[in-house]
């Protein structure tokens, strides 16, 4: 199939761009990428009246450490992310997760801004952001604006963004402490969206017990989440008297909104949730040992 008739557009700044969506309004889209909007068009899933393409502009491109945290342009390639040292070293869970994404054709296209403004529920990134208590900033015509990462996702494939609104950037903690990181998933073959996954990052502190543990669940919902009860569960917990299993299950919790698909009911991927938090915390409890 082909995509319905569209207006397209290529602005060659961000000030053009937010310009361009102001003017717009909800009749436009932005695209990166394209890695996800342009197959939901030519299958006609999704339809627009004006596509804004995102591709020249140079503001949403750079990797940089800004007010002590690491500063990622939402135009920068998933390949680029996945390449860099400075996001090996600094934030070790988004380059451990990159390499989960889809195929390498496809992260050479998709960008890290797309993925998250996407906002699938099976996706990495945005777990991986909820992890780490990423912040979002956004442009528009009004302006500028910061948006945490746990007011960010509010359901299926739908943001905190505004329509005139375009990501711009994401900003991550740098690793530091006694920190380690880990992220599993299961899916039915490699490149396809997880069942469900877990993405953790621990932070133990000299007596080991956790000074902070975030863990993003992927899959298991209408939108990526934190497992709030596993981490109220861990605060101050000794690590040595944490059981990964009961941690697992702890983690789901509270879920009442997990899909039922081809791949297996709710209670599936329950279980397959609770072991996939059970693993990422065991590596990320060895790593941070070590560490």
């Amino acid at each position: 199939m082909k995509p319905a008739a569209f207006d397209y557009h290529a602005p060659v700044d961000l000030d053009e761009a937010v310009g361009l969506l102001g003017e717009l309004g909800e009749d436009a889209k932005v695209i990166a990428g394209g890695q996800s909007l342009v197959p939901m068009l030519a299958l006609r899933l999704a339809a627009v009246d004006h596509l804004v393409d995102l591709r020249r502009v140079g503001e949403l491109r750079g990797i940089e450490v800004r007010d002590g945290a690491l500063w990622i342009g939402a135009g920068m390639t998933q390949a680029a992310v996945e390449r860099s040292a400075e996001v090996a070293e600094a934030v070790p869970l988004l380059a451990r997760a990159t390499r989960l994404i889809g195929h390498f054709q496809i992260r050479n296209r998709g960008t890290i801004g797309g993925s998250i403004a996407h906002a699938d529920a099976a996706a990495e990134y945005p777990a991986v952001a909820l992890a780490l208590d990423a912040e979002f900033e956004a442009c528009s015509p009004r302006g500028r604006r910061t948006l945490p990462a746990r007011e960010f996702f509010t359901g299926w494939w739908s943001t905190a963004l505004d329509p005139d609104e375009v990501l711009t950037g994401i900003s991550f903690p740098r690793r530091a402490g006694r920190s380690g990181f880990a992220i599993e998933e299961l899916a039915r073959r490699h490149g396809d969206f997880a069942i469900a996954g877990a993405a953790v990052a621990l932070e133990l502190d000299d007596g080991e017990r956790v000074r902070r543990c975030g863990i993003g669940l992927f899959g298991l919902g209408s939108s990526v989440q934190r497992a709030a009860a596993a981490e109220e569960a861990l605060a101050g917990a000794v690590a040595a008297d944490v059981r990964p299993d009961e941690i697992g299950r702890t983690a789901m919790t509270g879920l009442d909104s997990i899909p039922s698909d081809l791949h297996g009911p709710p209670e599936y991927r329950k279980r397959v949730g609770a072991a996939m938090v059970a693993r990422a915390w065991t590596k990320a409890l060895q790593e941070a040992r070590n560490g």
